[in-house]
């Protein structure tokens, strides 16, 4: 997985004091981003193992543990780090090769209470890497942003945000030569693919990008990345 190698290769080249400044994301070192999405990973692995077997492969962390296990593991020196996020994508990989052709399409629990067939995890995983790079302030901004990635992300986030009546009336990628439709009133806004996923994942400004508003302002998009609508439905729904 090149992301999740780019993003060991930055981890390991870190020193002390670059691990425990400052991210882009508020109060959070960049150890904490690094702990943060070796223990994400481990929860995709936990899921793939749950595809795989049908049964759950041991308790599932809650939201105390989890803060609790990034606190600790964001204090690691960087190689140890780097070798924690290595070895939970060695995991995810060695789970992902090995899981049947049928069970790729299972459902499986998101935390937030959503199910999502476990071909979708592959996704949230890039989503999870990609993104974190960036938070990691350590040069990965939203312009070293695969463009496969970036066409995926946009997709997925506006068939969300055109279900939800999000007041855009239309999105424009100018350099992958696209354009979505999201409601039939509000200003159309246009930029570089990078550029407006980074806008509504909260990673970029409104003013890199541009508008028809006479205003010249733009709706605030909503917290990201909000569950996917492809009819998969919630936990509760499915029992």
């Amino acid at each position: 997985m090149r992301s999740g190698n780019r993003l060991v290769r930055a981890a390991a080249g870190l020193s002390g004091t670059g691990l425990h400044a400052a991210s882009r994301l508020p109060g959070w070192t960049r150890g904490h981003v690094l702990a943060h999405v070796a223990h994400s990973v481990d929860a995709y692995v936990w899921l793939l193992r749950l595809a795989h077997t049908g049964r759950e492969p041991g308790p599932r962390a809650d939201s105390a543990a989890l803060a609790a296990a990034i606190e600790r593991d964001a204090a690691l020196p960087a190689d140890r780090l780097a070798d924690r996020l290595r070895e939970s994508l060695d995991r995810f990989e060695e789970q992902a090769r090995t899981l049947p052709a049928h069970a790729w399409d299972r459902l499986v629990p998101a935390p937030a209470g959503w199910r999502h067939p476990v071909y979708y995890l592959l996704l949230r995983c890039l989503r999870e890497l990609e993104t974190h790079h960036h938070d990691l302030d350590v040069g990965h901004g939203t312009e070293r942003w695969p463009e496969g990635y970036v066409s995926w992300a946009l997709d997925d986030t506006l068939t969300t945000l055109r279900a939800r009546g999000f007041p855009i009336a239309s999105v424009e990628a100018v350099d992958l030569g696209r354009r979505w439709s999201v409601a039939a009133e509000g200003p159309s806004v246009a930029g570089a693919g990078h550029q407006v996923l980074g806008w509504l994942s909260g990673r970029a400004p409104a003013a890199v990008l541009t508008t028809d508003a006479a205003s010249g302002s733009f709706p605030a998009p909503p917290a990201w990345p909000q569950p996917p609508l492809p009819g998969w439905g919630r936990v509760a729904e499915q029992r």
